[in-house]
């Protein structure tokens, strides 16, 4: 199930009404699905949720893959506005935790969600070409695999 974390991810946020208010729907898993001459165009705000790979626990001697990994999750944001984009950063981050704590056991993806995790955010950036404001949430997840 590690190899499918960002798909838990990309659903906590996406099920957040008030993110997908103010992105209108551009929420996306792995990649904004246009053409590369028009990934610059897409409208701002927007948050893309990837999977960055993963590390399997060897620490178990009985066997050549231990039974847990840690999976790393990225949830880029940009925005418009400085402010716009520290709003939805801090949205997503407790939308994440709500919805994981929320999720109930009989939910079909239930089994994505990490057994823990840490937070880390990466440095507020600024792009002249769009203009606009953009960081990276990042999440390393301890999973079973």
């Amino acid at each position: 199930m590690s190899l499918q974390t960002d798909i838990i991810f990309y659903r906590a946020i996406k099920a957040d009404p008030n993110i997908a208010a103010v992105t209108e729907g551009r929420i996306y898993n792995t990649a904004i699905p246009l053409p590369d001459e028009d990934a610059a165009n897409v409208p701002l705000p927007y948050i893309v949720v990837s999977f960055d790979g993963l590390i399997n626990d060897t620490s178990t001697k009985d066997s050549f893959e231990g039974y847990s990994d840690n999976v790393q999750i990225s949830v880029e944001i940009a925005a418009t506005t400085r402010p716009q984009l520290a709003m939805l950063a801090t949205h997503s981050r407790a939308a994440i935790s709500r919805f994981f704590a929320e999720l109930p056991s009989w939910d079909e993806d239930y089994d994505l969600v990490p057994e823990d995790y840490s937070f880390s955010a990466g440095p507020v950036n600024y792009d002249d070409k769009k203009p606009g404001y953009w960081q990276v949430l990042s999440y390393s997840c301890d999973t079973n695999v």
